[in-house]
């Protein structure tokens, strides 16, 4: 896989990974949760865990490529709030958009 491809697959993934949590009412999509809905914490956490698993897939891939580069605390800053921002629309598809009875 080339550095261009592999660039554009961590994106979309990145946007699929980011708005999972906000998509459906299973942790991970795999495992129902008892009650009526997932609580907020519950998928902040699960955004937490696959910005993780997103991350270790890029850095595999990076690896894979050549030399993977040590990053600092600013890279992760800046990934975490990206991610974050990848996560809005599904943030508002939840919350503000869609309504609850």
């Amino acid at each position: 896989m080339d550095v261009s491809l592999s660039s554009w697959f961590v994106i979309l993934l990145a946007i699929l990974a980011a708005n999972l949590p906000f998509a459906n009412e299973r942790l991970f999509a795999v495992v129902r949760v008892g009650g009526k809905a997932k609580p907020f914490w519950m998928r902040l956490s699960e955004l937490v865990v696959l910005y993780a698993i997103v991350g270790a897939i890029a850095y595999l891939l990076e690896s894979r490529i050549g030399r993977a580069f040590s990053q600092g605390w600013e890279f992760y800053a800046v990934t975490g709030c990206l991610f974050l921002v990848l996560a809005f629309p599904g943030f508002v598809f939840r919350y503000l958009l869609r309504r609850h009875d």
